[in-house]
């Protein structure tokens, strides 16, 4: 199985300090959705792992947020192509759950859902804690200077993370391995 796994805010759609709270805030990032689509089409499984804190601080309610996810499968779906399993952590950051990243817990169901290697896929992310996410697992790192990607990416990161312009650029790479 080919498994990509996709953070949600600032790769797949825009990132904002003051959350995405609502369907009409949820915007995706040019090309996007078509290189989940492309990705789909050429064999891969894309998956979603997602920390969404504004849930715990009350900012929006889980009707909501499956009402993004069912507009984000709509979207790949119109393009031809297929959304796989999206996973959240619903928890604030001092709740202790072992499911936000950078805890790996998220990586770990979408593995097992589909029981795939994870030391075998690419987890693309724009911040630290999804570059240490994966590499708590063993996945390939990825950074995009998407959302705060370009923050990210001025920090001192190991070698082992590769770095993309974008989502397009990710799935450009992965589609002509």
């Amino acid at each position: 199985m080919k498994l990509l796994i996709l953070d949600r805010d600032g790769v797949i759609n825009h990132d904002s300090d003051a959350y995405i709270k609502s369907v009409a805030e949820w915007i995706p990032l040019p090309g996007a959705i078509e290189a989940i689509a492309q990705l789909s089409k050429a064999g891969w499984t894309v998956a979603v792992a997602t920390n969404q804190s504004g849930i715990a601080r009350g900012y929006y309610d889980l009707a909501t947020l499956d009402a993004m996810h069912a507009r984000l499968r709509a979207l790949v779906a119109e393009q031809g192509g297929e959304l796989g399993l999206v996973v959240y952590c619903p928890h604030g950051p001092d709740e202790g759950c072992t499911c936000r990243k950078p805890k790996p817990g998220m990586l770990h169901t979408i593995a097992e859902h589909y029981g795939a290697d994870l030391t075998k896929c690419w987890f693309v992310g724009d911040s630290l804690s999804d570059l240490q996410a994966a590499e708590a697992v063993g996945s390939t790192p990825v950074l995009v200077k998407t959302g705060k990607g370009l923050q990210t990416s001025a920090k001192e990161l190991p070698d082992s993370i590769l770095i993309f312009d974008d989502l397009v650029a990710v799935a450009a790479e992965l589609i002509h391995k």
